[in-house]
Formats: structure tokens, C-alpha cells, sequence
């Protein structure tokens, strides 16, 4: 198995964590969660956040490809 930087692992997991939230409040059920996302906005700005994680999370996996490519 080949191993991911850590920093790539844990800025995927918290987007994807902050995503699954940020759905269920633009689908309209963020209420049975927490009062705060019974609104659309709230959704908004989880998945935005989630959005910027993840692409957090890709620089140090593109790094990694980049010197694995080169051989160092």
C-alpha cells in the first residue's frame, strides 16, 4: 500500500467530516442536527470550508507525486 502525507490524510478527513453536515443542512434537514443549521447558509459556508480543506489537503499529496516522479 503507498502511503499518503499525513497532512493529505487528516485535511481530507476533516473536509469530508464538515461536508456531511454542511449537505444535510442545504437539503434542508441541518435542524435535526442542531438548531443553528436549520439554515441554508450554514450548509453554504460547511461545504465552502470542506471545499477549502480538501484542496488543503492536496498540495502536500501533489508535492509528494512530484518528488516520488523525480526519484527523490
Amino acid at each position: 500500500m503507498r502511503r499518503f502525507p499525513l497532512s493529505f490524510l487528516l485535511c481530507t478527513g476533516l473536509g469530508i467530516l464538515c461536508a456531511i453536515p454542511g449537505l444535510v443542512s442545504m437539503a434542508g434537514f441541518g435542524d435535526l442536527i442542531h438548531p443553528l443549521l436549520a439554515d441554508e447558509g450554514a450548509g453554504l459556508a460547511l461545504v465552502v470550508s470542506a471545499v477549502a480543506l480538501i484542496g488543503s489537503g492536496l498540495f502536500p499529496f501533489v508535492i509528494a507525486r512530484l518528488r516520488a516522479a523525480e526519484g527523490g
